[in-house]
């Protein structure tokens, strides 16, 4: 039977003008034209977070997805360039908020590199115990949000409230739950006494205990491993070529890991397992990081059973080397860096955290920072993943990928 082509004219809704979509005129007329349709997928929370979709399906087939972020943006890089290199400290932490620690670890290092500051071994210890807890406090949020994305009630509440024992361990510990500003240059703000340490080591244990119910719960429920399985695939070429990082990134099957390849702090001291998946799919990407939440806790528990004794401020900075408070500004507010560029990686909890300060030698804040984000960097692979799919899975590769605007957005 031969196909007969229609040539309707047709014009695209005028409601699309007022509606600022980033793409050029051409390609809404074009989509209209063919047997495709524009579908705006946000900006709205939670079902995409603060950034829009624009994706292009035919039936409901996703043929193609244009981000259009921006809608959090901070401006936090420019802000930087008038405020003095402790200021910032605060500053860096807000784009992941439960990932805080390792944003303020990536920062607070390139300073240390830039004025060659020895941090003490106890200090280096509570630092990786830190960026562990936020490790796992993040893996917590993202699989929570993953849950709801699929509609598994059970599965938001339970991550959430697990989570508040990590929140619990870094009040004990920093005094805040989330942004603590607790890693400065030249190690921590003070030292941890051992009754902290003991209920921070209990509730790894405790964690794990409860983490089989979420198990059973969830992570091997047969309507996730449904929803999941073998959508949204990335293959390891693919992943690659895209610039995945992170979880995502091995969950393609890379053993790239900035923590193994560029060791920082204590990590090349503790034994720990680098979770890799071959599968590349959304619940590959979901169950690496289920595993890296049982490294992580082995990792903080090493962390409390071979800390050693002494400072935790090194002598560069302050003479009482247990507890800054008092002279926090005396030591630390007239900071100037040598005139150059310096970069640290860091290892997130999503993946890859850049830091570049650039100093011109003689002010105290910085000349230029910049931060490259794991949800940056990671951005192109989402979108990719989704060709080809139905439009029913778009949440839950969305929420595969732990996508956190504000971190992309910066």
């Amino acid at each position: 039977m031969d196909e007969y082509v229609l040539d309707i004219p047709v014009e695209p809704p005028k409601e699309l003008r007022s509606l600022f979509i980033p793409i050029p005129p051409e390609y809404v007329e074009d989509t209209y034209k063919s047997d495709d349709f524009l579908i705006l997928v946000g900006p709205q929370h939670p079902g995409s977070g603060h950034m829009r979709l624009i994706v292009r399906v035919k039936g409901d087939i996703i043929q193609e997805v244009i981000p259009d972020p921006g809608y959090v943006h901070r401006s936090m890089e420019k802000l930087a360039e008038n405020r003095l290199y402790i200021q910032n400290i605060p500053l860096v932490e807000r784009p992941a908020i439960m990932d805080a620690p390792n944003f303020n670890l990536g920062y607070v290092r390139a300073i240390e590199e830039a004025l060659d500051i020895e941090v003490p071994e106890r200090a280096k210890y509570i630092r990786t115990m830190l960026a562990e807890l936020g490790r796992v406090g993040t893996h917590l949020y993202d699989a929570a949000i993953l849950a709801v994305f699929i509609g598994h009630t059970t599965g938001f509440m339970y991550p959430f409230a697990l989570r508040e024992l990590i929140c619990e361990a870094l009040v004990r510990l920093t005094g805040a739950r989330f942004t603590s500003s607790f890693i400065i240059p030249g190690g921590v703000r003070r030292d941890a006494d051992e009754s902290t340490l003991k209920w921070i080591y209990d509730m790894t244990l405790a964690m794990e205990r409860r983490l089989k119910s979420f198990e059973r719960i969830f992570i091997n429920n047969p309507t996730v491993i449904a929803r999941l399985q073998d959508v949204g695939v990335l293959s390891k070429e693919e992943a690659i070529k895209y610039g995945v990082v992170g979880p995502f990134l091995r969950a393609s099957g890379v053993e790239y890991d900035v923590r193994k390849v560029e060791p920082y702090e204590v990590y090349d001291e503790l034994v720990w397992d680098m979770p890799v998946s071959d599968a590349g799919d959304s619940y590959a990407r979901f169950l690496v990081r289920v595993n890296e939440i049982g490294q992580s806790l082995s990792i903080i528990r090493q962390c409390i059973k071979e800390m050693p004794e002494g400072r935790v401020i090194s002598e560069q900075i302050a003479e009482n080397g247990n507890d800054i408070r008092g002279s926090f500004y005396d030591s630390l507010s007239n900071i100037v860096l040598p005139s150059g560029e310096y970069t640290t990686l860091t290892e997130g909890a999503r993946g890859t955290i850049i830091f570049s300060i650039v100093s011109d030698g003689g002010s105290n804040v910085p000349y230029r920072l910049r931060i490259v984000s794991p949800g940056w960097l990671y951005l192109k692979g989402f979108m990719e993943s989704m060709k080809g799919e139905r439009l029913a899975d778009l949440q839950g590769i969305y929420g595969s990928f732990g996508y956190f605007p504000p971190e992309a957005d910066r």
